[in-house]
């Protein structure tokens, strides 16, 4: 939605958690963490569902896990010589190749809500750490006013349903993976809950 649209929807406790969630696997798909983020990660508790075994399980991957390590593992995963282990795009998932149809088609819907790509970045925008930090935006108003429940399923229908589950076990499966697996498998169970939440939507 274009910025100053004026009806502004309330953004309930359950929401904002589920943008906490989005932005918090955009910050780290995007970059390797820093020691406060680690420190923060292993601070994290969680309880007996999936997602919180999962968040139980990084954080304690991450209370072993130092800046140093951190960053050889994400160069690894999604850098490496010429190319990381996964390649973390939309268009790659879904037809073998960088820069396809798919990114294309969310390049116009990035355009109709008036979302932009920030001057500093220089990736594709179909990659899974900006997706994250788009939907928790979504959610939460960031790009205008908070986006209705049928847009965000619209949208994540769209573009992260197809392949970021995939994406995610491939991580969690990944040679290179450590602290990445952990974030793989949160990533994994929260996209099974979001899948979930929005089909109970149709019922």
């Amino acid at each position: 939605m274009a910025a100053g649209d004026p009806q502004i929807l309330d953004v309930s406790e359950e929401d904002r958690l589920r943008a906490d969630f989005y932005n918090f696997l955009g910050l780290l798909l995007a970059a390797p963490p820093s020691q406060m983020l680690l420190d923060q990660i292993a601070g994290l508790s969680g309880d007996d569902s999936d997602l919180g075994q999962a968040i139980k399980a990084l954080a304690r991957v991450a209370k072993v896990t130092n800046p140093a390590g951190a960053e050889r593992e994400f160069t690894a995963l999604f850098i490496g010589l010429g190319r990381g282990e996964l390649l973390p795009y939309a268009s790659f998932y879904l037809t073998g190749f960088l820069n396809e149809k798919p990114l294309a088609q969310l390049r116009a819907d990035m355009a109709a809500r008036g979302i932009t790509r920030a001057p500093n970045v220089f990736e594709p925008e179909d990659n899974i750490a900006s997706l994250m930090e788009m939907m928790g935006g979504m959610i939460v108003g960031r790009f205008g006013a908070p986006a209705s429940l049928e847009d965000q399923k619209t949208f994540w229908s769209r573009h992260i349903s197809p392949w970021a589950g995939h994406f995610f076990s491939d991580l969690e499966a990944a040679e290179n993976s450590v602290l990445y697996a952990s974030v793989g498998t949160a990533g994994r169970v929260f996209m099974e809950i979001e899948r979930e939440a929005f089909r109970m939507m149709a019922e």
